[in-house]
């Protein structure tokens, strides 16, 4: 894989740089979106992916830099815990706009290397948008409009060559993570079948099985969320 590139956004922290990790050590050229620096990282752009424009050009400065994307992880994200009640408009927006047109412009930006190269997608969704969560709705509605359009971009390129998958973490130990969340309680923990958080390694071997072995996955959405959903 010494010539592939793959694309990681949210690399700076958290599931992102596990998996820039994890395809790095497989050969893969890496390159990262990210709203904060990444260090961790020699081939990364600042920027907002909720801002089209900018991702493109981002996207346009690395594919000049690297060569062509053959493996895009969107990774990126934002989370917060509110009532239903007290969730304002605009919160409901920015979650969307992260999330889904987030995912939505960097999947534009990226699709015609991943055409040229006969590539691969993965957007880390939440086990949120499959089983919902208390005080999680905006977070659960964003991750759960990301499953249908990745299923909506699998069932189209899919003959064309590209592979388009999810993997749904569940409370994994990231920063993302607040250290008052409740899913680091020993009450919720206890709760769990394996009573433990997810690792973003355990996720970022997932992610690295759907980019580099899983070749007759297309618009799956593999669970990795130590039993909070079965």
């Amino acid at each position: 894989m010494s010539d592939a590139v793959a694309l990681v956004t949210g690399g700076a922290s958290g599931i992102g740089a596990a998996v820039v990790d994890a395809l790095a050590k497989r050969g893969y050229t890496v390159g990262c979106l990210d709203r904060n620096p990444a260090p961790n990282v020699e081939h990364a752009v600042v920027v907002d992916i909720s801002d089209g424009r900018a991702v493109d050009a981002a996207v346009a400065q690395l594919r000049e830099r690297l060569g062509p994307v053959s493996v895009v992880v969107n990774s990126a994200g934002h989370y917060e815990m509110v009532p239903v009640a007290d969730i304002s408009p605009e919160a409901w927006r920015t979650m969307l706009r992260v999330h889904l047109g987030g995912l939505v412009n960097v999947a534009r930006s990226c699709l015609p290397d991943l055409l040229e190269t006969r590539g691969t997608l993965v957007a880390i969704t939440s086990e949120l948008a499959v089983g919902g969560g208390d005080g999680d709705a905006h977070y659960a509605a964003a991750k759960g409009a990301v499953i249908g359009l990745v299923r909506s971009l699998a069932a189209e390129v899919a003959a064309r060559g590209v592979r388009v998958n999810a993997v749904a973490p569940g409370p994994t130990d990231t920063p993302l993570l607040a250290a008052d969340n409740p899913c680091r309680t020993p009450q919720y923990l206890a709760s769990l079948p394996l009573r433990r958080l997810t690792t973003p390694q355990e996720v970022a071997r997932c992610v690295e099985y759907l980019v580099c072995d899983a070749t007759f996955s297309v618009g799956d959405v593999v669970n990795v969320n130590a039993g909070a959903v079965i």
